[in-house]
This record gives C-alpha cells, sequence and structure tokens, in this order.
C-alpha cells in the first residue's frame, strides 16, 4: 500500500496558490485514476487501486504548517511506512516550474515538510518538489509570494510542471524511486501543453 500526499492550504483564496501546488498534482492523479475525492479526517481522501497496489491519495485540511498531522494519521492507520510515502510539494529554492525528486531528508526549511517529519517521526519519505520561484525581497515578501497566484506567463511551465510530476509519482509506484529520480530530475521543462484556466481576480488576492 502506498500514501501519497499532495501538500496545500485549504480556502478558495488560496486554492491557485503557489503554496498549493501539491494540490493541484493531487487532483492531476485523481482526475488520471478515474478516482473521487471525499471529506474525511485531517484531510480529502481518495484511494484507488493501480499497478498492483492499493494507493491512498490525501490532501491535508490542516493547512500547510501542520502537514504531518494527516499524513501521520494516514499512516498510521493503514500501516504504510515512511518509504511507501510520496510527498508533492512546492520549493521556492528551485526555478518556477522545475522539479526536483529526493529520496529523503531534512525539511529544507519547508514548514509542511518539518510537520511530517516530526509526526512521523521519521524522514526517509520521497519528496517531489516543484520549483516555485523566489521572491525577490526574501524578508518581506515571502509569505505573500507562497500565497499568491502564477503570473500569466508562469502557467504553460507550471501546467507542464504539474503533467511532469503526476508522470514522475506514476513512475514511483511502478519502479520505484530510484528509477524516478533517474529520469525526471533534470529533465527540460515542456510548454508546449494547453494553459490552465485563467484565475478570477478575487483569488489571486492574498490576506
Amino acid at each position: 500500500m502506498k500514501l501519497i500526499a499532495g501538500l496545500g492550504n485549504i480556502g478558495v483564496k488560496l486554492v491557485n496558490s503557489r503554496h498549493n501546488i501539491g494540490f493541484m498534482v493531487a487532483n492531476e492523479l485523481v482526475r488520471r485514476w478515474e478516482a473521487t475525492w471525499r471529506p474525511e479526517r485531517l484531510a480529502f481522501y481518495s484511494e484507488a487501486y493501480k499497478y498492483g497496489d492499493k494507493i491512498l491519495i490525501i490532501k491535508p485540511t490542516t493547512y500547510m504548517n501542520l502537514s504531518g498531522q494527516a499524513v501521520a494519521h494516514y499512516a498510521g492507520y493503514f500501516g504504510i511506512m515512511p518509504e511507501n510515502i510520496a510527498v508533492i510539494q512546492d520549493d521556492m529554492d528551485l526555478p518556477g516550474g522545475k522539479l526536483r525528486i529526493k529520496k529523503k531528508g531534512s525539511s529544507g526549511g519547508h514548514n509542511g515538510i518539518k510537520s511530517i517529519i516530526a509526526e512521523l517521526g521519521a524522514s526517509d519519505f520521497s519528496r517531489f518538489k516543484i520549483g516555485i520561484g523566489h521572491p525577490i525581497n526574501r524578508e518581506d515578501a515571502v509569505l505573500r509570494h507562497v500565497l499568491s497566484g502564477f503570473e500569466q506567463q508562469e502557467v504553460p511551465l507550471i501546467n507542464a510542471a504539474l503533467q511532469k510530476t503526476a508522470d514522475a509519482v506514476e513512475c514511483w509506484l511502478i519502479e520505484g524511486i530510484e528509477q524516478a529520480m533517474n529520469k525526471f530530475n533534470g529533465v527540460e521543462e515542456r510548454t508546449d501543453v494547453p494553459m490552465l484556466p485563467e484565475m478570477p481576480a478575487k483569488e489571486r488576492q492574498t490576506t
């Protein structure tokens, strides 16, 4: 059994924010597998039987900084070991749309990952990190940056990154983390894909 956790924040205003790119990939996987979401304890929950395994997909409803509560709950309830968990996250230290897959490691300053490590008591879960770019002024713009929407010129690159990350997660399920890293780390981003719908202005505002 495998557990996939796409990280993000709930709320209409944040649905298309940079911090929610993990939610976006989780949505794409559920769409591909013709599964459905339902509200459950601490998360939106979906499941599918693919590649010989039962696969659980969650979008924590705890907000980003407490993501570990949801991941640890489902991992504990179903007896899923950390090496069978994949977490999809945003990363400010990567260029927009860049995918980097890691087998394990520290939080890298990401509060969602920090929470998961603390709640699981382990750091050997796979991470699928998608670049969201870096704010120009780190001191006063980090929160505004991660909670803001993507600019229109970024959308084709981000849309391609969503598809590529979903492909990489499927590779992890079928072939394992090493093959996913070998095949997808360093792959050039494509932009010749359909653009995402433009976000309503009200959803691009931050609070």
